[in-house]
């Protein structure tokens, strides 16, 4: 956890202060790779929102004129105070200078890696739930298990992807440059890309959304991520990149925004996911009616319920509950079957010889507790080629939100088919099976397969130079569950098909956007 410290702030001429806690300090540790955008995206603004009628849904004031004594006003206050910028200062222009989506991308990650901790058993062989009214009491809310990290990566993304379009509108309806273009003394202390309009200001969007959204899923880190978010305003303003009015016309566009997500993110059903005994037992008595005669039970000491079992409800953003269910799966093997017993054969053999490159595989794709799961595992494969092909911010909103989306949604899919089927693990079946982990949760279909295949699918989409590589990182992350002796292999291959089948309603609604 991070130790009690304070930084002074500079946001609009004013000092705040802030305290970290709750988080390691990595992010401020470590430095993005530079590089700048190569397009400006001037229609931008036209581009398709996902949740937002469109940007006059967003309502902000015009910026005063580049002459006016209010603006120049401004403009002094940065010079004069890029006069005594301070070693501290420079870390922390050096730390946002790149992509702040990436870094709030980032954030979300170690966030979720910090969380994803299954609690412990009570005394009495029950298990506590983190409760969201009291997120500081034992275990602490929340627990950001693969699905809770795909909705959590989703929802920052697509509100961030809305509100820069919002931002793009009004730039290119504003057209007011950067205060370092000015030519007022200022020096532009990082790259500003050519020809783009500083009002309003594109990181205070991303700084206020990711703020306002992460401090909602992660309550406990609020105070941290505060001062995250006025780190990167402070920052552009230091570095020459924004004025404070362009700082205040982008939070005002990300609080709008912020409501609108939020509004649905409270209403998609996540507080009905965890179910209750009366749903677990349906859910194994549904299946065993259906004729499964070794129904899913925990492995664990003591027995813990099916995390999540009716996340398979939670609302989607690209299908309906319908298309959902018209893409369930095929049903598995039955047990016992010919095509059941040589899929745990192979299973076994991989258990008997845990070595060489297949158990390197397995501990690559492992992302188990304590890391920031297989969602984030393909956020940070995306945001390496974002970087490598240089996008600008609206374009890596773009492409972290249609991925997201997938994933949400592929997850859903794929818990909807755990609770429909029920399905024993292979060291259930066989307990002298020894696994790379456990997860508590039914077999079919696998979850890395499945979040894997909708994340290959969109990433292919948006960087075709790469799409051969993305299919090969996701069947390796499909092959290694089973060299693992998480998976059969028909859990994985029926996961990687819902996974691509899914992304590909990601893929339609990209190339309907406008952005191409």
């Amino acid at each position: 956890m991070k130790q009690a410290k304070t930084n002074k702030i500079f946001i609009g001429g004013i000092l705040a202060l802030g305290m970290l806690a709750g988080c390691s300090k990595d992010i401020d540790q470590r430095s993005l790779p530079a590089f700048e955008p190569t397009a400006t995206e001037a229609n931008g603004g036209n581009w398709k929102t996902i949740l937002l009628a469109g940007p006059a849904d967003i309502i902000i004031p015009a910026p005063e004129a580049a002459g006016s004594a209010a603006y120049q006003a401004e403009l002094t206050s940065i010079a004069t105070r890029q006069q005594s910028i301070t070693d501290t200062d420079k870390r922390i222009i050096e730390k946002w200078k790149s992509s702040g989506i990436i870094r709030w991308n980032e954030i979300a990650r170690q966030l979720v890696a910090t969380y994803n901790i299954p609690p412990e058993a009570n005394p009495d062989g029950t298990y506590p739930a983190p409760n969201p009214n009291n997120p500081g009491a034992y275990p602490k809310f929340p627990f950001a298990n693969p699905p809770y990290a795909s909705r959590a990566y989703a929802y920052l993304h697509v509100a961030m992807y809305d509100a820069l379009v919002t931002t793009w509108k009004y730039k290119f309806t504003h057209n007011r440059m950067s205060p370092a273009a000015q030519g007022t003394g200022i020096k532009a202390l990082e790259p500003i890309q050519e020809g783009l309009p500083s009002y309003p200001s594109e990181d205070a969007v991303v700084a206020q959304v990711g703020y306002r959204l992460l401090k909602v899923m992660f309550p406990n880190d609020t105070t941290w991520l505060q001062e995250q978010s006025n780190e990167q305003k402070m920052a552009k303003q230091l570095s020459g990149v924004a004025s404070p009015s362009d700082i205040a016309a982008g939070e005002l566009i990300a609080n709008q925004v912020a409501e609108k997500v939020l509004a649905r993110y409270r209403t998609d059903g996540m507080g009905q996911a965890a179910g209750n005994p009366n749903l677990w037992d349906e859910l194994k008595q549904d299946a065993m009616a259906r004729g499964l005669t070794l129904p899913w039970e925990s492995m664990e000491t003591p027995k813990r319920p099916m995390m999540l079992a009716m996340f398979g409800n939670v609302k989607q953003f690209l299908i309906t509950t319908a298309q959902r269910d018209s893409l369930r799966p095929e049903p598995p093997p039955a047990i016992g079957s010919p095509e059941f017993n040589e899929a745990l054969a192979e299973v076994k053999r991989y258990s008997n010889n845990p070595s060489g490159e297949v158990w390197r595989i397995a501990q690559l794709w492992s992302d188990g507790a304590a890391t920031y799961t297989p969602p984030g595992h393909w956020n940070e494969i995306a945001c390496n080629s974002i970087v490598k092909n240089k996008f600008n911010e609206l374009r890596t909103a773009r492409t972290l939100a249609l991925m997201n989306m997938a994933v949400f949604d592929a997850g859903i899919s794929c818990w909807d088919a755990k609770a429909y089927y029920f399905y024993p693990r292979p060291s259930q079946a066989d307990p002298s099976i020894k696994t790379i982990g456990l997860p508590n949760f039914p077999s079919y279909t696998s979850g890395h397969s499945t979040f894997s295949g909708a994340a290959s699918t969109v990433l292919g989409y948006i960087f075709p130079d790469e799409k051969a590589e993305f299919e090969r990182m996701s069947l390796e992350a499909a092959e290694s569950r089973i060299y693992g002796a998480i998976h059969y292999r028909f859990d994985s291959e029926a996961g990687t098909r819902c996974g691509n089948a899914i992304g590909s309603f990601a893929v339609k609604k990209g190339m309907a956007d406008g952005s191409n």
